[in-house]
């Protein structure tokens, strides 16, 4: 080692995640440097050339190591910022012929862009070599020999070489990330927040029971193996640096070296790591191999429902259990992830009483379902989010900290989850009767019922569609998410259903495009009998399902009316109506033919799919796309019975103008009755709460209102929900 090295001690700037510097700055103490301020997402600190490369190779938290060059005030126009990077002699720092890099970071009114920033810090550069008569350094943003980190805040520029080359949270091992995967620095930061590293001294396990790629337990196993997380990188940033001093650094990774080998062979720590999926495993299984201790760990195929404490750690053995589950960013995660995080509780309270568990959530929420209380809390970002860490330790006995558990394991449900699994409970044995008797598998079994959970469900043959009423403002929104999760956990429960077979969706005031907007992808659809008819329906990829359940008894009126009927279907969505109606009842046959009128592609080619489903001949039952307006103005055929049923409002980029079904209802009718053959009956039906007929269509047809007759049992709570009238041209009109 070269006795400058140890003499000379220069400025650093270590970044790292925001929440870790005070870890960051402890770390950087143990590896011979001296913090001495820290900053949003870094540390200053002081220190010499071999503390900096052992920083390089051994910090497990920092993203980079900079050596500080210039820190100036008052940098607000290019040209301060071009001139005092100038001012630096560059020719100590870029060897000649070398490529460069700039990672610019930071504005200022007049420096807007960070590629505008890193040009003009890469002319500085230039402007200082071409005076000492030096030729203009190649930029290589891939690989270059030197590359320089900027940060300018609020007129503060920070200048200096980054050390690191790539991030150092990018171990090397991780090839194969799985999903939503956790970057190496935050995870190890996770681990001494949870202290693992006091446990491992103990001799303690770890246990991560949702490993995923398993991140945690590699850096848990870098850690109880004494392994540099960065010993397996060929290059780091200081390799193309003009003072690196290669004598050095590969003392320091020769005396890496042989501390992973002897903390390879010396370990005694259990790690296992558990996960249902697959390709999960093998990832994590792979990504242990390269980073050299797959020894160390136990990977196997198990469920959160399976998780058992391995058959080698004795009753008395102490651990710690560690989980980053998903944290549901998306509404319709939800369903699962509440049962998930109530199975994690649970299967951690059956296997491992007496350990400590550590769950990394961004959805605090979601950690209340786990049933213990957590003891301590610290505040972290992965990536944009806001997270927690939840510590928890599991009580040896049940006791204290443990939530109550019922006769069948499920953690103890609140007074207002009860009430609502009452509600669910009362409903159903309401609706058994009827059930039963008319073989329906579709219904509504709860709406909003209990005005605190503003919940629709229905049951689409075993499958749950959930939908959310979005609480008015004056809701706390932490109240409302509680109430959700509460309806969540007890819905699977009491309806005997797999979490993974309840879909939840937010239902709120559309405006713009949004009410057309595509839910999810998943092509995920099945069949469903209604009556006499089979109806394909999707409950995840579009806010409704294809399968109004509460015109149910509409469609079965029409199957009654239609037999040897010419049928119009306007409005059609899926053209559940027109199969009822080209089916018709056992009595008396179905229609002779029929149209479906609808504007959207995608509800035609679904309402095709249920024709063919129900072996219906397209020759006799068409579909046509178009603006029902516009086709009514233009059409020219009659018919024994038309079906009218336009969305509450549409703006539909396809429609000239929009649709409001109180305000344009009374030309839809005139125009669709002008459509009727004599004799023939309209039925119009809309779903507008506070729909007023215009009294002028009762002056001008005869009309009865036939609302009161269209409710099946399971929506009687609700006869608002629609509207129904049957319409015929007056006598002798």
């Amino acid at each position: 080692m070269s006795e400058s090295s140890q003499r000379d001690t220069r400025s650093f700037l270590a970044t790292c995640p925001k929440g870790l510097e005070e870890l960051l700055a402890d770390e950087l103490r143990t590896l011979g440097a001296e913090p001495h301020k820290t900053t949003v997402a870094g540390v200053h600190f002081r220190a010499d050339l071999e503390a900096a490369y052992r920083a390089c190779l051994w910090s497990r938290l920092a993203n980079r190591i900079v050596l500080s060059l210039l820190r100036e005030e008052g940098i607000e126009r290019p040209e301060a910022l071009r001139n005092a990077v100038a001012g630096v002699d560059w020719s100590r720092h870029l060897r000649p012929g070398a490529t460069l890099a700039v990672d610019f970071h930071g504005r200022s009114e007049q420096i807007r862009h960070t590629r505008f920033g890193a040009q003009t810090v890469k002319d500085g550069v230039v402007d200082a070599l071409q005076a000492q008569g030096r030729p203009r350094p190649d930029v290589d943003l891939q690989r270059p020999d030197l590359r320089l980190y900027a940060h300018l805040h609020r007129g503060r520029l920070t200048l200096g070489v980054d050390l690191s080359g790539d991030s150092l949270h990018r171990r090397g091992y991780r090839r194969d990330v799985g999903h939503a995967p956790l970057k190496e620095n935050l995870a190890a930061a996770l681990l001494i927040r949870a202290g693992w590293p006091q446990r491992l001294r103990d001799g303690e396990a770890l246990v991560d029971p949702l490993c995923g790629a398993g991140t945690l337990l590699i850096e848990a196993a870098l850690m109880a193996a004494d392994m540099a997380p960065n010993l397996g990188r060929a290059r780091f940033g200081f390799h193309g640096w003009a003072q690196h001093d290669e004598a050095t650094w590969a003392e320091l990774r020769r005396e890496a070296e042989a501390r992973a080998s002897i903390g390879r062979k010396r370990c005694r720590n259990r790690l296992y790591g558990f996960d249902e999926s697959p390709p999960a495993l093998a990832a994590a299984k792979s990504n242990a191999m390269r980073a050299g201790i797959p020894a160390l760990i136990a990977f196997s195929g198990a469920s959160l429902a399976q998780l058992q404490r391995p058959a080698e750690l004795g009753v008395e053995a102490r651990g710690l259990v560690v989980a980053n589950p998903p944290y549901g960013e998306r509404l319709g995660e939800l369903p699962e992830l509440v049962s998930l995080y109530r199975e994690l509780g649970e299967g951690v309270r059956r296997a491992f009483p007496g350990w400590r568990l550590a769950v990394f959530t961004a959805n605090p929420d979601l950690g209340h379902r786990i049933g213990l209380r957590a003891h301590k809390q610290y505040s972290l970002k992965n990536g944009p989010l806001e997270a927690r860490l939840l510590l928890m330790e599991v009580p040896a006995d049940g006791g204290e900290g443990a939530a109550e558990a019922d006769t069948t394991g499920a953690a103890a449900r609140s007074e207002g989850a009860q009430m609502f699994a009452n509600r669910l409970e009362k409903n159903r044995k309401r609706l058994r009767k009827w059930l039963k008797q008319s073989g329906e598998t579709c219904y509504r079994l709860y709406d909003a019922d209990m005005p605190e959970y503003a919940l629709a469900v229905d049951v689409y043959d075993g499958r749950v569609h959930v939908q959310e009423y979005a609480p008015p403002r004056s809701v706390n929104p932490a109240q409302a998410q509680k109430r959700l999760f509460d309806a969540l956990q007890v819905i699977p429960e009491v309806l005997d259903v797999d979490s993974r077979q309840v879909v939840i969706k937010r239902r709120e005031k559309q405006s713009g495009k949004a009410q057309y907007r595509k839910q999810a992808a998943t092509g995920e659809r099945f069949q469903v009998r209604e009556g006499r008819a089979r109806l394909w329906v999707n409950l995840r990829d579009y806010l409704d399902t294809g399968l109004f359940l509460d015109h149910r008894p509409v469609r079965r009126l029409l199957g009654e009316m239609a037999a040897g009927k010419r049928f119009l279907n306007l409005f059609c969505y899926t053209a559940a109506a027109t199969v009822q109606a080209a089916l018709g009842s056992e009595e008396g046959g179905g229609a002779a033919d029929s149209i479906s009128v609808d504007l959207s592609n995608t509800y035609l080619e679904w309402a095709r799919d249920n024709f063919a489903l129900n072996g219906l001949d397209p020759a006799r039952h068409r579909v046509v796309r178009d603006d029902c307006l516009r086709w009514l103005e233009t059409a020219r055929a009659e018919f024994d019975l038309i079906f009218l049923d336009p969305p509450t409002f549409s703006n539909s980029k396809r429609m000239e103008g929009t649709l409001d079904v109180q305000r344009d209802h009374a030309r839809l009718v005139t125009l669709a009755m002008a459509r009727l053959a004599p004799g023939g009956s309209l039925v119009f039906s809309n779903n507008q709460r506070r729909f007023q007929l215009d009294e002028q269509l009762t002056e001008r047809f005869a009309v009865e209102d036939i609302s009161a007759r269209t409710f099946d049992p399971d929506f009687t709570r609700r006869p608002d929900i629609h509207h129904v009238f049957l319409i015929r041209q007056r006598e002798g009109a």
